[in-house]
């Protein structure tokens, strides 16, 4: 697929947009590794131990599910049934992979998993046991439990583009590349239109371009499944606190109060306020924490909920919300 095929393909200004392909033409369907025929079971089945099992199967299947094979070489049942397995894995063409684990050299991860009887086939998928089966099924089973898998696998990899899409978007903000960003963002909307980071991620631009109404109509009329998304939440946090600051002064005449008289606790939160705006994050959780530090009353606690207010509009990953609750942390606590 190249660029003009992609949906998601943006330009190619190296942000990775042009190599996503979800909602693109085969609509995701995993292709077999090989063509021709089955795919070489050295590429698709194996022994784990231990200490590979969290490569071999939780990694692994982030790529494509796995299943879990767990037998011992006294189970009469799991000699049935693995050649039957293995047949069936191979015949999928690559859309599912077997890793095989015996239980007596073994026996943690059986037993954590509380595996209690064999043979038991657990499937993996992002990292997480997904559905599985006990005892020798017959072959119309194993093949409609790989069936459901690989269904799982393609709507997986849908989910992966996008996130790669996402990325891509995020990647072009930081770098300045809002024309880049907006694009990757319309176009995923036209794919999914209530993907609520995209939408919130275009709003947000148009909040920082100082497009505020704009922004406020996108914000009005979001699909419903979205409109109380948390990332909506946060863009509707910036706009509240973009027009508080707005009958707060000058920030120069608010220096002066402080530094004339350092307890002057309201100069220090309508400063805290406009070095938010004007984006010095640390500097205006810095500022409310100062208020805190020093009364902790003052307002009712308004300098603590203020903050909170920040840690909202900023996003819980935000250097500066994880910067900013360690050190409120400290002072609620010590």
């Amino acid at each position: 697929m190249n660029s003009n095929d992609n949906p998601f393909a943006a330009g190619q200004s190296g942000y990775g947009a042009q190599h996503v392909e979800f909602g693109g033409a085969g609509n995701g369907a995993a292709a077999p590794a090989m063509a021709g025929g089955p795919v070489a079971s050295g590429e698709l089945i194996k022994d784990t131990t231990t200490a590979d099992f969290q490569q071999d199967v939780i990694a692994e299947s982030r790529n494509q599910p796995v299943l879990v094979d767990f037998w011992a070489p006294w189970c009469g049942p799991c000699k049935q049934l693995t050649p039957r397995l293995e047949a069936a894995v191979k015949n999928a063409g690559g859309k599912v992979k077997l890793v095989k684990m015996n239980i007596d050299d073994h026996p943690a991860i059986p037993g954590q998993m509380g595996v209690q009887s064999i043979p038991a086939v657990v499937a993996f998928h992002n990292g997480q046991p997904v559905d599985g089966f006990m005892g020798a099924v017959p072959d119309s089973q194993l093949n409609e439990f790989i069936a459901k898998l690989a269904g799982a696998s393609k709507g997986g990899e849908q989910e992966k583009a996008l996130e790669q899409a996402l990325e891509a978007a995020t990647a072009a903000r930081e770098a300045g590349d809002l024309n880049q960003a907006a694009q990757i963002y319309q176009m995923i909307l036209q794919q999914v239109p209530d993907n609520a980071p995209a939408y919130a991620g275009l709003a947000g631009m148009l909040l920082d371009a100082g497009e505020s109404e704009q922004a406020r109509q996108m914000v009005e009329q979001a699909p419903e499944a979205i409109a109380g998304s948390t990332e909506l939440a946060s863009v509707k946090a910036r706009m509240e606190l973009a027009e508080k600051v707005e009958g707060l002064g000058d920030p120069a005449a608010l220096e002066r109060r402080l530094a004339a008289d350092p307890a002057d606790h309201d100069a220090r939160f309508d400063l805290a306020q406009i070095r938010n705006a004007t984006g010095d994050r640390e500097g205006a959780a810095d500022l409310l924490l100062d208020i805190m530090a020093a009364d902790r009353e003052w307002r009712e606690d308004g300098a603590r909920l203020e903050l909170l207010k920040f840690f909202e509009a900023w996003g819980p990953t935000d250097p500066a919300t994880v910067k900013a609750r360690r050190k409120l942390s400290s002072i609620l606590f010590r």
